[in-house]
């Protein structure tokens, strides 16, 4: 009988579980807005309200829970086992110094690759939805603090990272969290294969603070913070773009992308 190494089992088992939201996630969004059609429902807060519930809450949390209840996880377990807790005064503090960090290491790797490499990042389709419907945007910003930072956190901080860290070093548990988060939004990008890339490249970097910052505090609620009003920014960004420069937001939502 081949014995598995605990490891490679952590692995596979995060791997599995990320991987498994986000194709649930998927699937699931694609039955809302199938639903929805059928019913002769074309109104756009509908849709969204559906995609955040079925695409968000349901895969990135439900999930999660389900699995952690599975593995015998009582409910004061899995609020441990993320971890979550209100910040205190020094980790709001780590929340603006961790925003302030991705906005910085972010903004240089995308002028780097479409700068210096002459690379072409994908759009996202929330960033275009943005565009096309500005006065979503405050929609938009609340779903990214109250749903999309806490639901994705909660996926891949606070389920793979945590499931690869019973077994691997903090450094390798937070690469690995990043690079399959990073990845497996080229589902929500558009464009050719090679600007896709070009984007998960450039979204590596913000998930890699979410990862450290999250490994330092122990607690969810940070990274899920930083998350959030990462995408607010962005998503800001785009309004502002509209608004005053070429009427498209083309500009920003290139520049900052969405995560």
């Amino acid at each position: 009988m081949v014995t598995v190494p605990a490891n490679v089992r952590a692995v596979a088992s995060g791997y599995g579980l990320g991987i498994g939201g986000a194709v649930l996630a998927l699937a699931l969004s694609l039955v809302g807005v199938l639903a929805l059609t059928l019913a002769g429902v074309a109104s756009l807060p509908a849709r969204l309200g559906v995609l955040l519930v079925l695409g968000q809450y349901v895969p990135f949390i439900g999930f999660p829970l389900a699995y952690l209840r599975w593995r015998g996880f009582d409910w004061a377990g899995v609020r441990e086992y993320f971890g979550i807790e209100v910040p205190s005064l020094r980790e709001l503090a780590l929340v603006v110094v961790g925003f302030l960090a991705v906005l910085t290491l972010t903004l240089g790797t995308a002028i780097v690759v479409t700068e210096v490499l002459g690379l072409t990042p994908a759009s996202n389709s929330a960033g275009e939805l943005a565009q096309d419907v500005p006065s979503l945007v405050p929609v938009l910003v609340l779903a990214s603090l109250l749903v999309i930072g806490p639901s994705e956190e909660t996926l891949f901080r606070g389920t793979v990272q945590n499931r690869l860290r019973e077994t691997l070093p903090a450094p390798a548990a937070i690469v690995l969290t990043a690079a399959l988060f990073a990845a497996v939004h080229v589902t929500a990008l558009t464009g050719s294969l090679g600007a896709r890339a070009t984007t998960i490249v450039i979204l590596f970097i913000p998930s890699l603070v979410f990862g450290l910052v999250y490994e330092h505090t122990r607690n969810l609620v940070v990274p899920a913070l930083i998350h959030g009003i990462w995408n607010s920014f962005v998503f800001l960004s785009i309004y502002a773009s509209v608004a005053l420069g070429d009427g498209t937001g083309s500009g920003a939502a290139a520049v900052v992308p969405l995560v």
